[in-house]
């Protein structure tokens, strides 16, 4: 069985920082491209990142490019998501999947809010 459990949400500050992990387990996570998502109060599951199976390969979504980094270390099946200069609108809660799998994330997410 599929599971991926998101962790290091939280409360920060506009122009703040959060790291976000994802444990993964039950597939050989390593084979997998990954991707993060978020979901907004109000609004659709959103695309923003993925990273290719051995990590060589990233893509951002504009909204996020040159503040989020996607990483992972395939020995600890571990996703990572560095949010820097947070804003407002980040607000949501984040969700890792498999790149295949993204509109389906197993997981219950971690809620991260950018509040003053």
């Amino acid at each position: 069985e599929v599971q991926l459990v998101e962790s290091g949400g939280g409360l920060v500050q506009p122009g703040g920082s959060l790291r976000l992990s994802c444990a993964a387990s039950g597939f050989t996570f390593s084979r997998y491209d990954m991707t993060w998502v978020r979901q907004a109060p109000g609004k659709e599951l959103e695309w923003f990142s993925t990273i290719s199976s051995g990590g060589a390969t990233t893509y951002y979504r504009d909204s996020v490019k040159g503040r989020f980094t996607i990483s992972r270390d395939n020995n600890k099946n571990t996703l990572y998501l560095q949010m820097n200069s947070l804003k407002t609108e980040d607000t949501a809660v984040y969700y890792c999947a498999t790149a295949l799998n993204y509109k389906h994330p197993p997981g219950q997410g971690t809620q991260v809010t950018v509040s003053s």
